[in-house]
């Protein structure tokens, strides 16, 4: 297992307010898959897409990322073949808002990881909206804990031992919801820091985490997590 981590050096071609970046930036990912037949087809199945990526770089303090400006955005995957795509054809893609310029690709080295937190907010899908409220902390934590096992799971076409612990601690870094924009609704989520366990399985689904995201949502921007190594 690797995770690929692509940052594109893009200009962009109109202002974009920072409620709508994740709209934006996602549409010009998807534009450009769309393009490829094997990419359009992943992208219109409902299965984990398996890449997330980060907003503009550096942060507009103004909440106003300029037009005619550059600016970063980082993608990652565990994917080969759309770590490629990435690298050596979305730079080449442009819409109406974003026009790629230039990319590098890296390798994150597997250390031990200490903790991961959050850079976009994570999303917990509920049918009564907001989890808090809805479900309580313990089914929260359950939730989170089994969508990182289904995505290791399926990458890994295997069935892994559930009984073990994932994290030591966990703290939630915001004192109120963050939302982010998705066709035209609100979508609100958190933004976590989780110590990680030095269980094997721990670690390995700390390190995919980086690659696929966290929760939900990761194709839309959720869900991107940093990490620090021990």
């Amino acid at each position: 297992m690797k995770v690929y981590e692509i940052s594109i050096l893009v200009f962009l071609l109109e202002e974009i307010d920072s409620n709508d970046t994740f709209t934006k930036i996602s549409a010009f990912i998807d534009s450009g898959m769309a393009k490829v037949p094997e990419l359009l087809k992943l992208h219109n199945q409902n299965i984990y897409k398996n890449y997330c990526f980060n907003s503009f770089y550096p942060i507009e303090e103004d909440k106003k990322y300029k037009q005619g400006k550059t600016y970063t955005i980082q993608l990652r995957t565990l994917d080969k073949n759309l770590a490629d795509f990435f690298y050596t054809d979305l730079v080449n893609h442009f819409n109406n808002s974003i026009k790629a310029l230039t990319a590098k690709i890296k390798v994150i080295p597997k250390k031990h990881i200490e903790k991961i937190y959050s850079i976009t907010p994570i999303i917990l899908k509920n049918e009564g909206g907001y989890w808090k409220g809805n479900i309580s902390l313990t089914d929260f934590e359950r939730r989170l804990k089994e969508n990182l096992i289904k995505k290791y799971n399926l990458l890994t076409d295997t069935k892994i031992n559930e009984n073990f612990q994932l994290y030591t601690s966990i703290e939630f870094r915001n004192h109120k919801p963050v939302a982010i924009n998705y066709k035209g609704r609100k979508i609100l989520g958190d933004k976590i820091s989780i110590n990680i366990s030095d269980e094997k399985i721990s670690q390995e689904l700390a390190y995919m985490c980086l690659g696929t995201g966290i929760l939900e949502m990761n194709a839309r921007g959720a869900g991107y997590v940093n990490y620090k190594w021990l």
